[in-house]
């Protein structure tokens, strides 16, 4: 190749280039993973609005709010509606105080044991949840916490402790060291540099990760329904009683799409916060 023809291939990069080509396999996983996910939230939404709807028709032969209108009636659901925002808060707010002090001594301290503590709270999760779920049930019935508030509390707050510990423990690790020293170096103690430098830097990772752990404290069933029942029904019970007592698809159907508001509110924030430059620092990206 000449000097001109080097020179004219470097002013046109897109014609040197070679064209590339489509990455059908990746994009069928996509189509698939879509359908797979979209279609049956897509099922349960038009269920939520249809009064009739026979096979093999692809739409409902009648719409309406019926359903809706006898669902919302209950007194019941709106309790269960309630409780199970009051219980995501309480276990979230307790999930943060208890775990983020021990996840900041995770990340920043040396201490014996140290990598044996950070890997046990992996447990809950590396055992059948199930029969964890029972043995602690055993505990709690000679604890009195059985099918009462403070019971479920604690069980759900087993569920968080691995998400509000290594999500935050990523976030104080990639704090900018840097940062922290010219701090101290003009003054700042411990305490100033830890509110003013480490934790907004970290504070996008961590809310992210509270912000999860309450969509998956408000979704949380096996707990709930073991621990609380009878008296304590968070709206994942309900709804499993609600359907097992009467077989129609539509107050399931409604019953899910009022579960999906507080959770989808929390998951936008958490999209935007997972999008962002400083949710990736959090991590080391």
């Amino acid at each position: 190749m000449t000097i001109a023809e080097t020179s004219l291939a470097t002013a046109n990069p897109v014609a040197s280039r070679k064209t590339r080509r489509p990455d059908w396999i990746g994009g069928l996983l996509a189509v698939l993973l879509g359908i797979v996910v979209v279609v049956p939230l897509i099922v349960v939404a038009i269920w939520a609005f249809a009064e009739v709807w026979r096979y093999p028709s692809l739409l409902p032969q009648e719409w309406g709010l019926r359903f809706w209108t006898a669902t919302l009636s209950r007194p019941d659901v709106w309790t269960a509606m309630s409780l199970s925002i009051r219980l995501s808060l309480v276990v979230t707010a307790l999930s943060a105080l208890i775990c983020l002090p021990a996840a900041y001594a995770f990340a920043r301290m040396d201490f014996p044991a140290k990598n044996v503590l950070f890997l046990s709270f992996l447990a809950s999760h590396a055992f059948p949840k199930f029969g964890l779920l029972v043995a602690i049930a055993g505990i709690f019935l000679n604890l009195g916490l059985i099918s009462t508030f403070w019971g479920v509390v604690l069980i759900q707050l087993v569920g968080t402790l691995m998400m509000m510990i290594w999500i935050p423990v990523a976030a104080f690790q990639n704090v900018d060291r840097a940062m922290e020293e010219a701090a101290r170096d003009a003054g700042a103690g411990p305490i100033r540099v830890f509110w003013s430098v480490s934790l907004p830097q970290a504070a996008p990772t961590i809310f992210a990760a509270v912000l999860l752990s309450f969509v998956g404290t408000f979704y949380e069933t096996e707990g709930a329904w073991l621990i609380g029942a009878p008296e304590i029904r968070t709206m994942p019970v309900l709804m499993i009683t609600y359907i097992n007592n009467q077989i129609v698809v539509q107050y399931g159907a409604v019953l899910s799409v009022l579960l999906w508001i507080p959770s989808f509110v929390a998951l936008m924030f958490t999209r935007r916060l997972v999008g962002s430059s400083s949710f990736a620092k959090g991590f080391g990206v």
